[in-house]
């Protein structure tokens, strides 16, 4: 059963979500403080973290990025905090989804649902793709350059993986979206930006003058690869 944690100092709103989510056959708890919830993600494992922003004791934005510096468990962000750099915010410190409060519970659930699917679909890979001073390790999910390990959420994972596996194709923004983020995504096409700017800051000696992953005008990215 997949297990999933709750951090929302709201205990109304929370409780609620529970209730559907475990409806849906999962395995949920709550947490409603962020030192806490930050301290117990620190030292246990969840497969999905629904993350509120404004919490008591350290915000949503700082456990984020604490979590995703050990772990590539989807993360999603539900917030009241509605700003387009709120948004952007959240997903460059990798939430894999920002969702705006208030929120349809069913709408939630089926967000939930796509995350594990996409995560659970990497799980079944065994390959390790080698090109040049990058490794994938699809087994273990992990990235490393010059044998040093690069941490990525897992839309970062899986568009790297994508573009690695298409080296020297030009592949379209909106193919792109719909194989990492699905067609039936409710993230915006954004998004996919905010991505390749983190996967280039993580992966490319000079981020700002891109080598690996190149912009094609009019047409969407092309993996040249990472000697």
């Amino acid at each position: 059963m997949k297990r999933i944690m709750i951090v929302e100092d709201e205990k109304e709103l929370a409780q609620l979500t529970k209730d559907y989510l475990t409806k849906d056959g999962l395995k949920v708890s709550i947490l409603t403080d962020g030192k806490e919830a930050l301290d117990y993600l620190m030292l246990n494992s969840v497969d999905l973290l629904i993350l509120d922003i404004m919490l008591p004791g350290i915000d949503g934005f700082t456990i984020c990025e604490e979590v995703r510096k050990k772990s590539n468990i989807p993360i999603m962000i539900i917030s009241a905090k509605c700003r387009e750099e709120d948004k952007i915010l959240g997903l460059e410190l990798g939430a894999d989804d920002y969702i705006q409060k208030p929120y349809a519970v069913k709408e939630l659930v089926a967000r939930v649902r796509a995350q594990l699917r996409r995560s659970y679909e990497l799980d079944k890979t065994k390959d390790k793709i080698v090109d040049g001073r990058l490794v994938i390790d699809t087994l273990a999910r992990t990235v490393s350059i010059n044998n040093k390990h690069i941490n990525l959420s897992v839309k970062e994972y899986e568009l790297l993986k994508l573009l690695v596996k298409n080296k020297g194709r030009a592949m379209s923004k909106s193919t792109l979206f719909d194989l990492v983020w699905g067609t039936d995504s409710f993230s915006e096409f954004s998004t996919l930006t905010v991505h390749i700017n983190k996967l280039r800051e993580k992966i490319e000696k000079l981020p700002r003058e891109p080598k690996c992953i190149v912009t094609i005008w009019g047409v969407g990215y092309r993996y040249e690869g990472c000697q």
